[in-house]
């Protein structure tokens, strides 16, 4: 798959960050590290500069897996449905696909999609659901995985072992897709260290393509911010990725589908309850409307983007489990700069018969280069 080179890099804001780093490698298939590497690799000390190292030399972690649809559909003429999806790991890989089939969107962007995971049957989730659905798919690492998972998951699956311990995000497509790229948005190596139990090399990341639309190249980018800290770190994150989109192509117009993790609060300062509590009663709406609690949308504004005309009335995308009282927030978010944008919606994270599908709702708009 021809993937033309990208712009140079353009500056960031972050005086501490790094120019946007674009990688553009592509391959049939990604080097799966072997069992003994990994287990070296969780016996080294949590050394951020190790980390970094390592996330230059993992082969894994610097390229894009990508595969062309089976039979190509022609380019949308007038205007395209763009889905996003945290599909959970992606363990309902086969009831997701009748899902996505019934919607039909000209591009699917998921996150949290695993390779070679226990947790997910050691399965390559993504390939298995081109194939199902007979698109193409680009598929990029956001985790090298060095343990089962998170402590649920390394309950549920002790004594089993990851086939690859691979885990990133992913664009599906029944059209040709051009431009494939992929940003990291972190290098930090905070989950290098451990803390709970979950250790991995990588960090939050992007991956980039462009689809032709009325005769347009549009940039659609699929986006995972970071969970585990606060709103003004996640701004840093949404800067990276606003630079990276400019360094890869400034005149195209742009969606950015994502889960970006806008509690409109600190990791702390969720887990303690009675002052989540405190704050929701004085500010009920929050939750499903942080944006004045999350700085990234007055960069995003600043920036040419809108996210009112593609996310409908404000939903809440975190799906509870039943008898999960707590109050659900809106993670997940389209950004559109040089599109119109109609029809979104957001679409409950069930199959048709109740069976729950993933942790987060997915979302969809329908969008016209403007």
């Amino acid at each position: 798959m021809s993937v033309p080179a990208c712009p140079p890099d353009a500056p960031s804001e972050d005086p501490e960050a790094e120019p946007p780093d674009l990688l553009i490698a592509c391959t049939d298939r990604l080097d799966w590290p072997e069992a003994a590497a990994r287990a070296r690799w969780a016996s080294l000390p949590a050394d951020p500069a190790l980390h970094r190292r390592l996330l230059a030399e993992i082969p894994a972690l610097g390229a894009i897996e990508a595969r062309l649809p089976r039979d190509p559909l022609p380019p949308p003429a007038a205007a395209a449905r763009i889905l996003f999806w945290n599909v959970a790991r992606l363990r309902e890989g086969p009831r997701i696909a009748v899902r996505l089939a019934e919607l039909a969107p000209a591009a699917c962007l998921l996150a949290e999609a695993d390779l070679g995971m226990a947790r997910s049957g050691n399965r390559h989730t993504v390939a298995e659901l081109a194939e199902w659905l007979g698109q193409g798919y680009l598929f990029g690492v956001e985790f090298l995985e060095l343990g089962l998972g998170d402590a649920e998951e390394r309950r549920r699956h002790a004594g089993e072992g990851n086939l690859a311990g691979l885990h990133g995000n992913a664009i599906l497509s029944p059209h040709v897709l051009t431009r494939l790229a992929m940003l990291r948005l972190d290098r930090s190596g905070r989950w290098f260290e451990d803390a709970e139990g979950e250790r991995r090399i990588g960090g939050r990341m992007a991956l980039l393509a462009q689809l032709e639309i009325a005769g347009r190249p549009v940039t659609l980018v699929c986006a995972h911010l970071e969970s585990h800290t606060d709103p003004a770190d996640r701004r840093r994150q949404m800067a990276r990725l606003l630079d990276g989109i400019e360094a890869y192509d400034p005149e195209a117009p742009v969606l950015i589908g994502g889960d970006f993790n806008t509690t409109g609060f600190a990791r702390s300062q969720r887990l303690d309850a009675a002052r989540l509590r405190r704050a929701l009663a004085a500010e009920p709406e929050r939750l499903r409307r942080p944006e004045a609690h999350e700085p990234l949308f007055a960069l995003a504004r600043e920036r040419g983007y809108d996210w009112h005309a593609c996310n409908g009335a404000g939903e809440p995308t975190q799906r509870r489990l039943p008898g999960d009282d707590r109050p659900a927030g809106r993670l997940d978010w389209f950004f559109a700069r040089g599109l119109r944008c109609r029809d979104p919606r957001t679409l409950p994270a069930v199959d048709a018969d109740g069976r729950l599908l993933s942790d987060h709702e997915a979302i969809m708009v329908t969008i016209t280069p403007a």
